[in-house]
């Protein structure tokens, strides 16, 4: 096992920092977000998990897909370019994983979805185990770890006198090529672990489709769409065309991708005005299949990855592993009026 120091890797992040679009994750009044930074100096070293996730580097809120221009009769269409290479540094396993799950769904199968093909190509992960399980955190019940190398080029974990560099691809080990590395003298820090019940399996959450719990649940449900926001897995998005310029003989429209939630009032809605999801319970429910139920079928894998941030933004305390449990509960329960009727 390698280890850097704290200094050489501080020389180079600043390198990366001239020489990519390095974000990595800095405190913005008072909070820590994965955000861009310009040199070693403006990065915090020691944090929990950002308030946010990082899919905003590969999935941006609001991403201009395709340029319009129209000059007199003649009309041009350009896709924006990145400018540079990324590179994610300090990223937590569980928002690895998140990308992951954004892979297998934009790239993983026909048709890929070009822009976000390009941005992902030119991004770098380079992961920061974290030494234990945080308040919320129910990764190891979503078939994650703290220390989980799987979804990252390079994996750092924190021990005396730096970190270990673990190169886990074909693109981590061009990244740390050249990189001042020392043997490891002592030993890796056991990870703290824990974990909650993981929920029903995936062959009986169509059981759970006519529960009259969702609309139970929606009652305290205002909409918000935080939960989306804030998840390293939600990938739903509405688009609009917007001018960004006009004069004389010429006008250009930005098409913009912009983030949207599938718990929202509008979501889908229909150009004829209908809506086939008319009501909160019928959202949330959705919300929920779509993470446990409908990802497993398409992609393979669940849309969680046990982070836990939703838990935490709720403003009315819907909490994920709650509403896991509940539906264990309940089909424990069902299995149990099954046994007495027979």
């Amino acid at each position: 096992m390698k280890v850097i120091t704290q200094d050489a890797l501080k020389a180079w992040l600043d390198r990366l920092a001239s020489e990519t679009t390095l974000f990595a994750p800095r405190t913005v009044d008072g909070i820590v977000l994965y955000r861009p930074v310009a040199s070693s100096n403006e990065i915090t070293y020691e944090y929990t998990r950002p308030k946010m996730s990082a899919k905003e580097a590969v999935l941006p809120s609001t991403d201009n897909i395709v340029s319009i221009e129209k000059h007199s009769q003649d009309v041009t269409l350009s896709e924006p370019a990145l400018e540079k290479k990324q590179v994610i540094f300090g990223l937590r396993p569980c928002d690895a994983h998140g990308i992951s799950v954004l892979d297998a769904v934009f790239i993983g199968r026909e048709p890929v979805d070009l822009s976000y093909a390009r941005r992902r190509e030119a991004t770098m992960l380079v992961g920061l185990a974290c030494p234990q399980m945080w308040e919320g955190c129910f990764c190891t019940s979503m078939g994650g770890a703290p220390d989980d190398p799987r979804h990252v080029d390079v994996l750092l974990t924190a021990v005396v006198g730096g970190y270990t560099v673990n190169t886990v691809t074909e693109k981590g080990q061009a990244l740390v090529a050249g990189l001042d590395l020392r043997e490891l003298t002592g030993d890796v820090p056991p990870v703290t672990t824990g974990g909650t019940e993981g929920g029903l399996p995936p062959e009986r959450w169509p059981e759970r489709f006519a529960d009259r719990y969702w609309d139970l649940l929606a009652e305290r449900c205002i909409g918000c769409r935080v939960c989306a926001y804030v998840c390293p897995t939600c990938r739903c998005f509405d688009v609009r065309d917007e001018v960004a310029e006009r004069r004389a003989g010429f006008s250009r429209y930005d098409r913009l991708r912009c983030w949207d939630s599938c718990t929202g009032p509008n979501y889908r809605i229909t150009a004829g005005g209908h809506n086939p999801r008319p009501t909160k319970g019928q959202r949330l429910r959705n919300r929920f299949f779509c993470k446990f139920y409908y990802m497993l079928q398409d992609y393979g894998s669940t849309g969680c990855v046990g982070c836990g941030r939703c838990i935490e933004a709720c403003p009315v305390n819907i909490d994920i592993v709650e509403v896991l449990q509940e539906q264990v509960a309940r089909g424990k329960k069902q299995e149990a009026q099954a046994e007495v009727t027979a």
